[in-house]
């Protein structure tokens, strides 16, 4: 039986943007590539003429044109289009392909009523914004900070800041008060924007404490804006504009601030878990060229498209989807439950914005898997022709499930990446076939290796996940990181001038991608290296359990250690040794022996970040003694109390 579950079409290179791309290459470059595999190598190995001929392609608007493309090529330390001058903002407000009257942004909301711009509205509202930011002081270099969940108003605010050359930072606004000034205390904004609260399905939120708390610990802020989203009729509160105020009508004309290449762009942060979250800086070329190269050549997308992902402004998916006007897309945005009136609705937004590409996380398509969701019995999904999972791995049986469910003739792109770089280094692309539970490729321009433990390159081999060539979106540093310590210490540490991602990835030998897990969280009983993502595939694909993590705790005398899982299970049911010898029968067949755990323990919930990532290594720490604070940042977490179950466990167990 064939893994192959999508064949590109006859005529893909015809039909797709990456065949365009192609024609352009062999008539302006005189380059020719039997396949895709020749393409990728080609752009991972003569970086510079691949990355000017994104530019290129894409006719990027300069203000300076590049006569160079790298300078130096050493990692960390590379130097894009030394030269160059853009905007990020001005090169999105382009929006190829499209009329004034096009819709470029739908946006849904629990909170109100949908909301339509057309391009010329965009472009008139970051006009009005941006000279509102320049009455309030905000210049080239200057901190602009949101707190405010995926609505059209953000993502003005983030074009106006850039427009302007000021700095752009988000928090969504289920983040708690610490979590936000973790983040914002080391950028130091001048300028606040901020919702009063929102509707998370039917339940109101109200965030006017969080905000008076958060306007509080940052002595930087000079003025905060106030966007009435929860209570359209309430005042700004004491001491802050409305949004209306700071959007007001002015005759001020539309500029762009050219900008060096590397200028800062947005800073996005670490999860934040284990310590401060780490502030990174984004550049505005690195990253416009990214999302061209990604948006364009791997997801297919252009003028006729819809482009949804579900995502929160606290994940850099967001970052990701709003550059889709770029390539001349529409973007969809969706503010509140996912999981509200139930797993469906994301389903019928598709069908009711005409979604084209539907981008989610691998566990919400498992959990659609799991409650028996057929969308395309629920939803009118014709239009759909791409889906994106990220997030974490997809098993194979969540492929099969989006065949059988939701669409036969859609391209289903597993991708992984990561805020680091602001985009997905291995992913998809409409010339290669969908092999169930394999990412297809590396994408154009990353230099993705697996490593072995002497750190040679493996083939075929679980290893470590390495990027061996500079990327424009790696970030421009890490803020207030002046010798760039931190940065080196994030990524070069354990090989000098390789980028190491923390991911366990096996690259078999047609290109494709298999990544089992973080590093750090890694499984290793008897010298075999278990990557977490294929035992969650298994022990979650039980009808009574609802989620799980797993830990292993290592004997420092070298023997097997002790093998750790955690169950939430199903409403009603309780673990008892029934269940537990069901659930390590179903590890030792699907998997091996070495994957049966010591103990199964019940708790109520998995901890997990404000991006739904489990959190192996705090509850490893936890269970070997590190106070609960110290483990965990519990502002960083979406359900803080879900520790308290392994610290109770880890009072009780013996010590060794």
């Amino acid at each position: 039986m064939t893994d192959v579950l999508w064949t590109p079409p006859a005529d893909v290179l015809q039909r797709s943007r990456i065949g365009t791309y192609l024609r352009w290459l062999a008539e302006n470059r005189g380059l020719d590539f039997a396949d895709y595999d020749a393409l990728w190598r080609w752009s991972v190995t003569d970086l510079d003429a691949f990355w000017r001929s994104i530019w290129d392609h894409f006719e990027v608007v300069a203000h300076t044109p590049p006569t160079a493309t790298l300078g130096a090529r050493d990692m960390p330390g590379a130097r894009w289009f030394p030269d160059a001058t853009l905007n990020y903002a001005e090169n999105v407000l382009r929006m190829p392909g499209r009329a004034d009257d096009d819709s470029v942004v739908i946006a849904h909301s629990q909170t109100r009523v949908p909301v339509t711009l057309t391009a010329a509205e965009l472009r008139d509202q970051v006009r009005r914004v941006a000279a509102g930011l320049r009455r309030l002081g905000v210049g080239t270099g200057d901190r602009v900070a949101a707190y405010a969940p995926n609505i059209p108003e953000t993502y003005v605010l983030l074009l106006a800041t850039a427009s302007l050359g000021a700095i752009f930072s988000s928090c969504a606004p289920e983040f708690g008060t610490r979590s936000v000034t973790d983040r914002w205390q080391q950028i130091e904004p001048t300028v606040l924007v901020a919702v009063d609260g929102y509707r998370y399905g039917d339940k109101p939120v109200d965030r006017r404490t969080e905000v008076a708390a958060i306007r509080a610990a940052l002595p930087s802020l000079r003025h905060t804006v106030s966007i009435a989203y929860l209570d359209p009729a309430a005042p700004a509160p004491a001491g802050a504009l409305s949004w209306a105020e700071l959007a007001a009508e002015t005759d001020e004309p539309a500029t762009f601030t050219p900008v060096p290449f590397d200028h800062p762009l947005y800073v996005l942060y670490s999860s934040g878990t284990t310590g401060l979250p780490k502030p990174i800086v984004h550049g505005h070329g690195g990253i416009l060229l990214e999302h061209l190269k990604m948006l364009a050549l791997h997801h297919d997308l252009g003028p006729a498209d819809r482009f949804f992902w579900f995502t929160t402004t606290g994940w850099m998916m967001w970052n990701f989807l709003v550059s889709g006007p770029a390539v001349g897309t529409t973007i969809v945005l969706f503010d509140g439950n996912p999981g509200h009136p139930d797993l469906g609705g994301l389903w019928r937004l598709a069908e009711e914005t005409g979604t084209t590409y539907f981008g989610t996380s691998a566990p919400y398509l498992l959990a659609c898997r799991k409650a028996g969701l057929a969308p395309r019995e629920i939803a009118d999904l014709s239009a759909l022709r791409g889906l994106g999972s990220t997030g974490a791995p997809l098993p194979a049986e969540g492929f099969t499930w989006v065949y059988e469910t939701v669409g036969t003739d859609l391209q289903l792109q597993s991708l992984s990446g990561g805020t680091d770089v602001c985009t997905g280094f291995v992913g998809g692309v409409p010339l290669l076939p969908v092999h169930a539970g394999e990412i297809t490729c590396r994408a154009l321009g990353a230099r993705v290796e697996a490593r072995s433990a002497d750190g040679t390159p493996v083939i075929g081999e679980l290893g470590e996940l390495v990027i061996t060539a500079p990327m424009p979106s790696m970030p421009v540093g890490f803020w207030n990181d002046p010798g760039g310590t931190r940065y080196r210490e994030a990524y070069f540490d354990v090989y000098p001038g390789v980028w190491r991602h923390g991911d366990w990835i096996t690259i078999n030998a047609r290109g494709g991608c298999v990544i089992t897990g973080r590093s750090d969280a890694t499984l290793n009983r008897g010298g075999v290296r278990l990557g977490t993502a294929e035992f969650y595939s298994v022990v979650e694909g039980l009808d009574e359990v609802v989620d799980s993590v797993v830990v292993h705790l290592e004997d420092d005398e070298g023997g097997a250690g002790e093998l750790l899982l955690f169950v939430v299970l199903a409403d009603g049911l309780t673990l008892d040794d029934e269940l537990r010898a069901t659930i390590c029968r179903e590890l030792r067949t699907a998997l091996s022996p070495r994957h049966v755990p010591d103990e199964i323990h019940q708790v109520r919930a998995v901890p997990r970040t404000l991006s739904a990532k489990k959190l192996e290594v705090p509850v490893k720490k936890i269970l070997t003694g590190t106070p609960v604070d110290q483990a965990a940042a519990k502002g960083a977490l979406a359900n803080p109390d879900s520790l308290t179950a392994f610290a109770t466990l880890a009072q009780s167990r013996p010590t060794p």
